[in-house]
């Protein structure tokens, strides 16, 4: 049991769209993936390790500053920009404890709130770089996703138009796994606890020590190792309801490392987490009507009403 690598050099960023043939080779052989396991590797996107890397080595400056310092440019769920910032720790699941990590998300590229400009300069730069790239590369497989599930080459396009603005949550996290003192350790506590992702998919880039393990439908965790050069890609909960459950939106999660060197070792990753714009109306998209429609903004506030609490957000209707 593994996960499959599909190659994506004939639409890889800076290339223009590869031929109907080639198209739907690529479109079908994505598709077939996410029916199987929701996961999948793509290689050859025109997204190396040595952009992923500089990234990482970039936020870790910012995460090795004092507690005191990084506290300047924590998150703030009340504002216009809810996921926007740093987070010291989260529980992504109720049955376990406080996730080992900390983390730094960029939603918006339009405004430099919560931005480490004065202690790492470097950052903002970086950080916004890497968010178009991965934005850019997020469009090519939204278009191919259409494509492979008999759509509209445009469907999901149309409503993904305000991606790095405050009327669209997606979200570039750079994520800081410490190294673990055992005897710090809680009962039930993960590096990063079993969740589903909430949007339409997500990207992650791991380092060299991997950790990853995504759930088989066998029921059984599965490794998700680092490959050099890929992209994690995998389906996440809207995407799953958009198609009637027709794509999975699979389990994962970085459990303790099981020997004293890897515990020892500090972790990073790199996520890009796409969603649909607050205003776009999400139908399921094979006409057969399994889930109601409802506005993306809406579907964030019923499921992570804890994090979407304000009574409005920017959608610009």
């Amino acid at each position: 049991m593994s996960i499959e690598v599909i190659d994506f050099g004939s639409f890889s960023l800076g290339k223009a769209e590869p031929s109907a043939v080639e198209m739907k080779q690529l479109s079908t052989e994505i598709i077939r993936a996410f029916r199987d396991i929701g996961f999948v590797y793509l290689k050859n996107t025109g997204i190396k390790d040595e952009n992923v890397f500089k990234v990482m080595d970039t936020s870790r400056r910012f995460f090795q500053l004092p507690r005191n310092i990084k506290q300047q440019y924590a998150r703030s769920t009340d504002s216009e920009i809810p996921s926007q910032g740093w987070i010291e720790t989260e529980i992504l699941n109720s049955t376990y404890s406080g996730d080992l990590k900390e983390v730094f998300n960029l939603t918006t590229i339009s405004t430099s709130d919560n931005w480490p400009i004065k202690h790492a300069p470097e950052f903002t730069k970086c950080m916004e770089s890497f968010y178009k790239s991965c934005q850019q590369l997020s469009i090519r497989i939204l278009k191919v996703i259409a494509m492979g599930l008999g759509l509209e080459s445009d469907f999901f396009i149309d409503k993904h138009k305000k991606i790095g603005s405050n009327q669209n949550p997606t979200t570039l996290r750079t994520a800081f796994y410490p190294p673990i003192l055992k005897s710090s350790v809680k009962e039930h506590q993960m590096r990063c606890a079993e969740h589903s992702d909430f949007g339409t998919f997500t990207l992650l880039f791991q380092d060299e020590s991997g950790g990853l393990e995504v759930m088989h439908k066998s029921g059984q965790y599965i490794p998700a190792p680092y490959i050099p050069n890929t992209v994690l890609l995998n389906i996440a909960n809207l995407l799953q309801r958009w198609t009637s459950d027709a794509l999975i939106s699979t389990k994962h999660r970085v459990p303790l490392p099981q020997t004293d060197d890897m515990l020892n070792s500090l972790r990073q990753s790199v996520a890009f987490f796409v969603h649909p714009d607050h205003n776009a109306l999400l139908a399921c998209c094979d006409g057969l009507n399994k889930y109601p429609p409802i506005s993306s903004l809406q579907y964030l506030k019923e499921i992570h009403g804890d994090l979407f609490q304000r009574e409005s957000y920017p959608t610009g209707d």
